[in-house]
């Protein structure tokens, strides 16, 4: 069984700073994308960390979580707020 994550990124631009949500397989190799601009269009351009991370058993569970939490704009600000 294959493990997923769910991921939260940071990035400071012009004194603010901005979060992505994502998933994937590979936690190293998609940070390394998102900085290198070849990850999704609006993180290109950007220098990114991690800020959250949270393991699943399937890629559906995964997906799923990551789209509850890219609409809850409460819990990711929560998130945001501890490396603000």
């Amino acid at each position: 069984m294959k493990n997923y994550y769910v991921y939260i990124i940071l990035s400071k631009v012009n004194n603010r700073f901005i979060s992505y949500v994502g998933y994937t397989k590979n936690l190293k190799n998609r940070l390394t994308l998102h900085n290198s601009s070849k990850g999704a269009k609006f993180t290109k351009g950007k220098k990114w960390k991690y800020i959250y991370k949270k393991k699943y058993n399937s890629k559906s569970e995964a997906m799923k979580n990551e789209y509850l939490l890219k609409k809850d704009k409460k819990k990711r600000n929560f998130i945001k707020s501890k490396f603000i």
